[in-house]
């Protein structure tokens, strides 16, 4: 059967969407004659006819119902026009998830509450229900392993009410294939759940308003019923009794959710306990957290983590964070005394003092770190050095004690350290020793002095350092660093360490430099046995390699003035020392001479003067060598050495033949009684052996000052040949004293033997017998200074001129000579004078011409011939 009317057509709806059971209104065309003619209403495909209320054939009111669809049309089929059509649609939107104490203006199907319940595998509690599906649309389970989102995102959740919630988790686990527009949409849902959050209990009335519309329709239609009834004026009524019913209703439910919301309550307190808890974990967990890394030594993770509590804790007013920010407090105190502790121990390295005083500034510690730890590092280096000198002046006295500070030289010392990067050439230089054994056989002063030199070499450097980063603000001080009284004050500090070392030093070696009351205090020493020149330039050396090591760190040098002045003393005194040392050496060589004359005419004394003279200077090359900053000492060594060369050595050079001492008042003294049988033949060795160091000796000691460092050799050798040559001088007249002496002696009583008169006299035969004894004497003292050829002119020479000044004295002497008496003076004269003529000189020669002279002139050709 064809129907009678148009079929319906639906043009529009209001609103056009929503959630279920929403109550919209449809208009339209031929929508039925009645509420009987309507069979039919489907919206998004859901049957809607049960709520539906025909108002006119162009108006029907209902509700929209849970359908599949999110978009669809609205069907409407009457039994005079059939099935309908229409030309708008409706949008359902996703019922929101309302708990159980939930405020809501329409009534909340609790399907979906159970069936939440029965999905899940474990029973759990109505008030941790969440909504499933924030984002308001469809899930799309990805295919990415749980696994791998847990390494792609550590420490991370993909669940949405965790703390550690991330949303690019959660976006690759449910929306991984979810489209740009859906993903927009889920934007729009969000917005509107934070609005709706917003806006409170507003926000429910605004949305169930059409709720409360129908409920004041109801209410008001009730009231007018009663009214047109009159009921409502009698006691009783029916409006009295529904207010009954209805307070008893809310007791009723009062009584029925007092135990749930007093639950709520207290999961609410207890869940903001824990999110308390959760949120500042950081502080109540920082105690144990503090103790932990103070024993782990990790001071830097404990400044960081009280940093960061001071800045958000430290002005709280809240009495639980007070509590535990107060123990924090007590914990970092506990650090800061620790760490100050830790800072002014001793020993302790420049590294580890710079980070203690970098971990207490952090940590706000009262006072100046910095300052108390270069107090404290000066003291102990003070007393380190006192410690050293009464440990070894106890070994000395054979004390030995234990415990106390340890002074037990390695081979990783400071001193040797720098020793062996910085080798001096030989020539008095101080190599360390390499056996242990020779070096404990070396004198307590000498060790000392290199243990000394050690400890300061070795704590002095980080002392300065520590110094100039507290000036530079490096070690983070709010001292004002430029004050001058600072300044003066570590001045004072690095003075007293230098002075001290200085006066320890004098102590043990020059103690005659120090007062009284100074060595009381710096000395103590056994000094019975002086110390040799090798030791002393040892000592040297060591203070040099401990100048030089303080140099290098840039300490001004008015702080170090006082080691230069030590050095100039121990020099001065290991030159005069060693001086000293080579006299005594150089008199023994007079116990070694055997008077084995060489093919030279010398013996091997000078051989042996000259080996210990160049002993001594290879031994003074380092006193006399002048460092930079050092003062030159090398015409105080001229003045000694000259003195050495002119008074001692060369006077005791003849010591074992004649006692003489050039400095003496009885410069020449007696003769030994070694030379009672042979004085003569030893002045010759003498002679022999002074002509030598002269002419060679001393030319070759010139050459070993120039390359020993003495520019002024010249005038050491002229003082000393000067004081050689008077030495010869003497000896040579002491010699030719004792052999012409008998000979010129002889002469005047051999002339007048036999009652010979010049002037009665027979005619000359010969020469007499008398000349002939004098030229055998010569002949002999010819024959006993052969050994030297040097010698043979010079003594003969002077004998011939002693011989020839008395014959010339002589013929002065005569009144007359008679014929014959003039012919044998002239005959003996002139052969006297052929005899030894190859040792003519000048002044002979004057006398022979003067003796001749005297004689009268012979007339005949005769008697010249």
């Amino acid at each position: 059967m064809s129907p009678a009317r148009q079929p319906p057509l639906v043009t529009g709806i209001s609103p056009n969407e929503g959630a279920p059971w929403t109550k919209v209104t449809i208009r339209g065309e031929n929508l039925g004659t009645g509420a009987n003619d309507l069979i039919g209403l489907s919206i998004c495909g859901h049957n809607c006819l049960l709520t539906a209320e025909w108002m006119s054939a162009s108006k029907i009111v209902c509700r929209v119902g849970p359908a599949k669809d999110d978009k669809g049309e609205i069907i409407v089929t009457t039994k005079s026009g059939g099935h309908g059509t229409s030309t708008v649609s409706f949008k359902l939107l996703k019922p929101e998830r309302i708990g159980i104490l939930d405020q809501s203006a329409v009534w909340v199907d609790e399907l979906n509450y159970y069936d939440m319940r029965t999905d899940r595998n474990k029973g759990i509690s109505p008030l941790s229900l969440r909504p499933a599906n924030p984002l308001g649309i469809e899930i799309d389970k990805g295919k990415v392993p749980l696994k791998d989102l847990e390494n792609m995102f550590p420490s991370m959740s993909g669940d949405f009410t965790s703390e550690n919630f991330s949303a690019t988790w959660y976006l690759i686990e449910n929306h991984s294939s979810t489209s740009f527009e859906q993903l927009r949409a889920a934007v729009g849902n969000l917005k509107k759940q934070a609005s709706k959050k917003n806006e409170g209990s507003l926000a429910y009335v605004k949305g169930g308003l059409s709720t409360f519309f129908e409920a004041q329709d109801a209410l008001a239609a009730v009231h007018q019923k009663l009214e047109s009834d009159g009921t409502e004026k009698v006691e009783g009524s029916m409006t009295q009794r529904l207010e009954n019913v209805l307070n008893r209703a809310s007791e009723t439910a009062d009584t029925l959710f007092q135990e749930v919301l007093g639950r709520k309550d207290k999961a609410d307190s207890t869940r903001n306990a824990l999110n308390v808890l959760q949120r500042f974990k950081f502080l109540f967990n920082l105690p144990l957290n503090i103790e932990r890394n103070i024993q782990k030594g990790d001071y830097d993770v404990v400044i960081n983590d009280y940093e960061k509590a001071k800045s958000l804790f430290g002005n709280t007013e809240v009495p639980v964070f007070k509590k535990v920010y107060s123990e924090v407090e007590t914990r970092i105190e506990a650090l800061r005394k620790l760490l100050l502790d830790k800072l002014l121990e001793t020993p302790s390295t420049l590294h580890d003092q710079k980070r203690y005083i970098r971990y207490l500034s952090d940590l706000h510690a009262p006072g100046d770190p910095a300052w108390q730890c270069i107090v404290a590092q000066h003291k102990w280096i003070l007393q380190l050095m006192q410690n050293c000198k009464e440990d070894y002046i106890k070994e000395q006295k054979g004390i030995h004690t234990l415990g106390g500070v340890s002074l037990e030289l390695d081979r990783s010392s400071a001193l040797n350290r720098i020793s062996l990067s910085a080798p001096v050439k030989r020539g008095g230089s101080f190599q360390t020793p390499k056996d242990d054994s020779r070096h404990y056989k070396s004198p307590q002063q000498v060790r000392f002095v290199e243990k000394l030199s050690d400890v300061v070499i070795s704590q002095l450097p980080n002392f300065w350092k520590l110094w100039i980063s507290y000036v530079n603000g490096s070690l983070f001080s709010e001292v004002d660093t430029c004050s001058n009284i600072l300044r003066m004050s570590v001045s004072g500090m690095i003075e007293e360490v230098t002075r001290r070392l200085v006066q320890l030093v004098r102590g043990a070696l020059l103690p005659s430099s120090l007062t009284e009351q100074q060595l009381r205090q710096y000395g103590g020493w056994d000094t019975k046995t002086p110390l040799s020149g090798v030791w002393l330039t040892q000592v040297i050396h060591t203070v040099r390699l401990s100048h030089e090591a303080l140099s290098a760190l840039e300490i001004p040098n008015d702080l170090l003035q006082v080691i230069q002045d030590l050095l100039q003393d121990l020099r001065v005194h290991c030159l005069l020392t060693t001086l000293q040392h080579t006299e005594e050496d150089v008199k023994r060589l007079a116990e070694k001479e055997d008077w084995v004359v060489d093919n030279e005419g010398i013996t091997s004394l000078p051989a042996q003067f000259e080996q210990c003279m160049v002993q001594m200077l290879q031994s003074l090359k380092e006193p006399m060598e002048c460092k930079p900053g050092e003062i030159n000492i090398i015409w105080r060594v001229i003045h000694f050495m000259c003195v050495f060369y002119s008074g001692s050595i060369i006077s005791r050079f003849s010591s074992f033949s004649l006692s003489v001492d050039l400095a003496s008042p009885d410069l020449f003294g007696s003769i030994q009684e070694d030379f009672v049988s042979k004085p003569e033949q030893h002045l010759l060795i003498i002679l022999s052996n002074c002509q030598y160091l002269e002419r060679h000796t001393f030319l070759n000691l010139a050459e070993h000052l120039e390359k020993n460092g003495f520019t002024t050799a010249e005038k050491i050798i002229r003082v000393s040949i000067e004081a050689l040559r008077q030495l010869d001088e003497y000896l040579f007249e002491t010699y030719i004293e004792k052999k012409s002496d008998p000979i010129v002696g002889s002469l005047e009583p051999g002339i007048y033997a036999g009652y010979f008169d010049w002037k009665d006299c027979l005619p000359p035969t010969g020469v007499r017998s008398y000349l002939k004894e004098a030229l055998v004497s010569i002949i002999s003292v010819h024959a006993e200074v052969r050994f030297s050829k040097e010698l043979v002119s010079r003594v003969i020479s002077k004998i011939t001129e002693a011989v020839a000044e008395e014959m010339s004295r002589l013929m002065q002497c005569v009144s007359s000579f008679s014929k014959n008496g003039a012919l044998q003076a002239r005959l003996e004269i002139c052969a006297l004078q052929d005899a030894i003529e190859p040792y003519l000189t000048t002044e002979s020669l004057t006398s022979f011409k003067q003796a001749l002279e005297a004689l009268p002139q012979l007339q005949s050709g005769a008697d010249k011939k």
